[in-house]
């Protein structure tokens, strides 16, 4: 085994990370392409092109925390990165849509075990001191995955067309299976051994659990408001701030969580942070209701939330090893995290949709108050929990 400062195996880790969230892009990048080949099919089913990798985390991602922290998270992820390097090469030939569709399924499974892996071994490799960094690192790779998709997307499709974009993924997968193969430290050897137990009541054990559980259930509210908001606000705005607030959004939510968040979680515990950017965004949601439809202050306001929910974002990975010291924890965590995730993301925008559709922007602003409310009260909760346990 190679042997490599542990920032740089962090890196690797979040690379592998860009190539699971690719696995959403690229589809989305290829949705049009995709329309003419299997829009025959209907709406519905050409949706699910998309959105069955993320239902498989919704329905299994707890159970892969557990299988991760049994079989290794070495062993996992060079797997699960071969497997995806060998799906995304499938999907290069756009096999009928019942293939297709079987190709996504896997292609799920390989997405949930890297998102669940990298913040568990990040957790573990990264020092301490740089711990925090580290994970709003992780954190980070959806956002930074969209944004270099954009712009080399196009240049890719100008040259190979749709199966130049699956390729270029499977290189991708392929050469990060290989180094990480090479340079990650090996499992425990007990890894892999011991009776699996209950399934069910393993996930109870989880989500009993104040330290285990609370990163998630903070998490959902934040994935229900984010992808949401940045699907629903720009159309919102005036023609001439639509692209502004569409690109602004995303970066100014990975730029702040980078550089202020990482600076914060040196000196305030990750939970506390989680609350604080919740207070902070409710400010943004009253700004957004107060200028509805008015192109600077609408485009204020999405700039306020969607910095203030990058803090969130940030700290509620950091949240995974604060509350979790063991590896075995630490993937229970990131499991719940992938399941309560892909369930803010799956409902979040055709509930806020439909409640705009009906109520217009006042609901809506409401009810995402309502919901930083209750990412704070979840966090509360559970902090008193941990409390009681502890005395």
């Amino acid at each position: 085994m190679t042997r490599l400062p542990p920032m740089i195996l962090v890196f690797l880790l979040w690379c592998a990370g860009l190539g699971a969230a690719a696995q959403f892009g690229k589809i989305s990048i290829l949705y049009e392409d995709l329309r003419a080949i299997y829009g025959g099919s209907g709406e519905v089913a050409l949706g699910l092109v998309v959105s069955v990798v993320g239902m498989v985390g919704l329905i299994f991602g707890t159970t892969a925390g557990l299988l991760v922290a049994r079989i290794g998270p070495r062993r996992a992820i060079v797997a699960a990165l071969i497997l995806g390097a060998a799906v995304s090469s499938l999907e290069a030939l756009l096999p009928p849509y019942p293939l297709m569709i079987a190709a996504r399924v896997l292609e799920g499974v390989s997405h949930l075990t890297i998102v669940v892996v990298g913040p568990t071994m990040i957790a573990t490799l990264a020092p301490e001191a740089q711990r925090p960094f580290a994970m709003t690192l992780w954190s980070s790779f959806f956002g930074v995955t969209y944004a270099i998709l954009a712009l080399i997307a196009p240049f890719i499709l100008a040259h190979g067309g749709a199966p130049g974009l699956f390729v270029g993924h499977a290189i991708w997968m392929a050469a990060l299976a290989l180094i990480l193969r090479v340079v990650l430290p090996p499992d425990p050897r007990h890894s892999a051994t011991g009776p699996a137990g209950n399934l069910l009541e393993q996930h109870l054990r989880i989500y009993r659990s104040p330290r285990i559980a609370a990163p998630a259930m903070g998490f959902f509210c934040y994935t229900f408001l984010y992808v949401a908001c940045l699907t629903l606000l720009p159309p919102e705005v005036p023609l001439a701030q639509r692209a502004l607030m569409a690109t602004g959004m995303p970066l100014i939510s990975i730029a702040v969580s980078l550089s202020l968040g990482v600076r914060l979680l040196r000196v305030v515990p990750a939970v506390r942070l989680v609350r604080w950017g919740y207070g902070a965004a409710i400010p943004g949601f009253l700004i957004l209701g107060l200028f509805w439809g008015q192109g600077a202050g609408m485009v204020l306001g999405g700039f306020w939330l969607a910095a203030a929910l990058g803090i969130v974002q940030g700290a509620s990975f950091a949240a995974i090893p604060e509350l979790n010291a063991t590896a075995e924890t630490r993937a229970g965590a990131s499991g719940a995290i992938a399941q309560l995730g892909n369930v803010g993301t799956t409902s979040g925008t055709p509930a806020l949709a439909a409640l705009l559709a009906a109520t217009g922007p006042a609901g809506l602003v409401s009810a995402a108050v309502l919901l930083c409310g209750l990412g704070i009260a979840l966090h509360l909760w559970q902090a008193r929990r941990r409390q009681a346990l502890s005395t």
